[in-house]
């Protein structure tokens, strides 16, 4: 496992509010715990991390020095609140948000057509787009029925949870 994962991993545990992870593989185990500070929710930034990495390391391969990464709250990754007449305008709209974190991705597969594109009319049930975390593939479906207005996350982007990925028009 490359430090950039290592750091990765952490960022993803600290959003998601898991207090500890244990990955164990053939040529090492890693261990990450998160402290949350009392009286702080599990979307404020976790205080510690404890990080065990190889337990033997292969022969000729050097351990890289760790470092916890900097990890960034939410009101950090939060992009500047829209301006008033957008809001009013997107008042009647109904957002589609992400369950979870992960990657966005419009198709099942590469070669596959797009789930949805703006202008198309949804119902219940029917599958928006593929949130992939940690290499499970998530199908994603519309909880509403209406018309897809805009489509507010580029394909193949990370995605938090709970944030908005398409505006449905109800009407």
């Amino acid at each position: 496992m490359k430090l950039t994962e290592i750091q990765d991993l952490i960022k993803f545990i600290a959003r998601a509010g898991v207090t500890e992870v244990e990955i164990e593989q053939k040529e090492f185990k890693i261990t990450i715990k998160s402290e949350m500070p009392k009286g702080r929710g599990k979307k404020d930034e976790a205080m510690v991390q404890t990080i065990q990495v190889p337990t033997a390391v292969p022969q000729g391969m050097v351990a890289p020095p760790l470092a916890a990464a900097p990890l960034v709250t939410p009101a950090q990754a939060a992009p500047a609140a829209p301006a008033a007449p957008a809001a009013e305008e997107d008042s009647n709209l109904i957002e589609i948000k992400s369950p979870m974190i992960g990657t966005f991705y419009r198709r099942a597969a590469p070669d596959k057509d797009v789930f949805c594109e703006v202008g198309d009319v949804l119902k219940p049930g029917d599958t928006v787009c593929v949130v992939e975390a940690m290499k499970l593939f998530n199908e994603i479906e519309s909880e509403v029925s209406g018309k897809i207005v805009k489509i507010l996350v580029d394909d193949n982007s990370p995605v938090e949870f709970d944030q908005p990925l398409f505006l449905v028009d109800p009407s």
